[in-house]
């Protein structure tokens, strides 16, 4: 259990990265959806030991990671959002030399280690190229390789799928899911999608708040019924805009679906599913709505 209580960073420029974040992370894969700017990438960064905080406690198994910060290293893995490689350098022997800092000194068992974990990430056929070289796909997997070093209890993956395509993408969820349920895994990401096909538990950051947390599927079974959906032109959704409190918008064949978040059905409008989208445009849309307040 990740137990991280009354969590604040505010930057030497001004900006507020964090304010009074609490959450509580079992094993397993645990979502924080958010999006670009909303602090996600500083309270990783906190949890991960490479930033101080101004206020509040972070906790992993007994572990005072704010007092402690390199009993948690022990037993952390972390892929950053911006992961890089030194160039002309193989697959086996950066993943080998990151061993060797992570402290797993016998040479025979490290080699061991590495060619298991390049296997797990479907990268062994590919160890003798340079990692430089790599699809941002393969370089995430090769990101996970390192990330998994020393066997962490702790993995910390900030962004991992953005820019990925779809096949890569679903080798990386993969990839994720095989992981199991005995480490506490936090995904960090804005992409909505990412969060419903892995995570059974989740949170929503923004402005550096956590403005709602609790199972996907609940937070989709309360939403139903609150979801109305209408076909219109770029005009029409323009005008609509201003009358409705319009959560999300997009295109198809030409024209725009608004999706309205109300109790009551508006007029013209055709009640639709909800689905964890909307949850989380609906969270952003109520927080922007209290703000202008």
């Amino acid at each position: 259990m990740l137990e991280i209580k009354n969590l604040s960073k505010t930057y030497g420029n001004g900006v507020k990265a964090l304010a009074d974040v609490s959450l509580n992370i079992p094993k397993g894969m645990y979502g924080l959806l958010g999006p670009n700017g909303a602090g996600k990438s500083s309270l990783m960064r906190t949890i991960a030991t490479l930033q101080s905080a101004d206020t509040g406690t972070i906790n992993f198994d007994g572990i005072d990671v704010l007092q402690n910060p390199n009993a948690l290293r022990r037993t952390l893995g972390y892929l950053p959002q911006d992961f890089n490689v030194y160039p002309r350098i193989s697959a086996f022997d950066l993943l080998d030399h990151l061993a060797v800092l992570k402290g797993l000194a016998e040479k025979k068992s490290r080699h061991e280690t590495v060619n298991a974990l390049l296997a797990h990430t479907n990268l062994f056929q590919h160890k003798d190229k340079a990692v430089s070289s790599f699809s941002g796909g393969m370089r995430q997997r090769f990101g996970i390789a390192q990330a998994l070093l020393g066997d962490p209890k702790l993995l910390i993956v900030d962004e991992p799928t953005a820019g990925l395509d779809p096949e890569e993408r679903n080798r990386f969820h993969n990839l994720l899911v095989s992981l199991g349920e005995e480490k506490v895994i936090i995904l960090s990401t804005h992409i909505v999608d990412d969060v419903a096909e892995l995570c059974p538990q989740m949170a929503v950051l923004a402005g550096g708040q956590i403005l709602l947390q609790g199972e996907p599927l609940k937070l989709v079974d309360e939403l139903q019924g609150q979801v109305w959906s209408k076909t219109v032109s770029q005009a029409e959704a323009v005008e609509l805009e201003q009358q409705l409190p319009v959560i999300s918008k997009r295109l198809f064949a030409g024209r725009t679906v608004l999706n309205v978040f109300a109790i009551s059905q508006p007029q013209g409008f055709d009640a639709t599913p909800a689905g964890l989208e909307d949850v989380y445009f609906s969270t952003l849309f109520n927080s922007r709505q209290r703000q202008s307040a």
